[in-house]
């Protein structure tokens, strides 16, 4: 594998849903000095439309890590779109996953896992995994999973 993300993005045969535009008063992407900062995104469908749902009550674990995964391919297609060049990020540095869940779900790590394993395959085991949060919480417009996202840049 190669050692540029957008190259393995590509061998990995990775698709970029369209980022989403704020749904408030905020940026998406913030550079300060060397670190990139990413707003808290939810799953975006390949047509724009947000993934919906609650672990717990009409979505499974499982589900939910799918969910999670496509949060990564959101922030990425932000970090395309808003950025410009994907490889210029360095690592990962820290990671804050919320899940919509029911009160007695307790595997927030679990869905969570969907983004961590999706950014360790694309930035590589040593660059793709930072310090994480995962927790339960209620999220706005019935999204199952949204994470925001720090990134140390070359």
């Amino acid at each position: 594998m190669s050692n540029l993300p957008s190259e393995r993005i590509k061998e990995l045969g990775l698709e970029f849903p369209p980022p989403p535009k704020p749904a408030g008063v905020y940026r998406p992407i913030l550079v300060v000095d060397k670190f990139l900062y990413v707003s808290g995104h939810a799953p975006v469908n390949m047509d724009g439309s947000l993934m919906q749902g609650r672990v717990g009550d009409n979505l499974t674990k499982e589900e939910a890590k799918v969910a999670a995964r496509q949060v990564g391919l959101t922030i990425l297609s932000a970090i395309q779109t808003h950025f410009g060049d994907i490889d210029k990020v360095k690592r990962v540095v820290k990671v804050l996953g919320m899940v919509n869940c029911t009160p007695d779900f307790i595997n927030q790590p679990f869905v969570i896992n969907g983004f961590s394993e999706l950014m360790a395959d694309v930035f590589g085991n040593e660059n793709g995994i930072g310090v994480r949060s995962a927790v339960g919480m209620m999220l706005p417009d019935g999204i199952p999973v949204e994470i925001e996202a720090m990134f140390e840049l070359h």
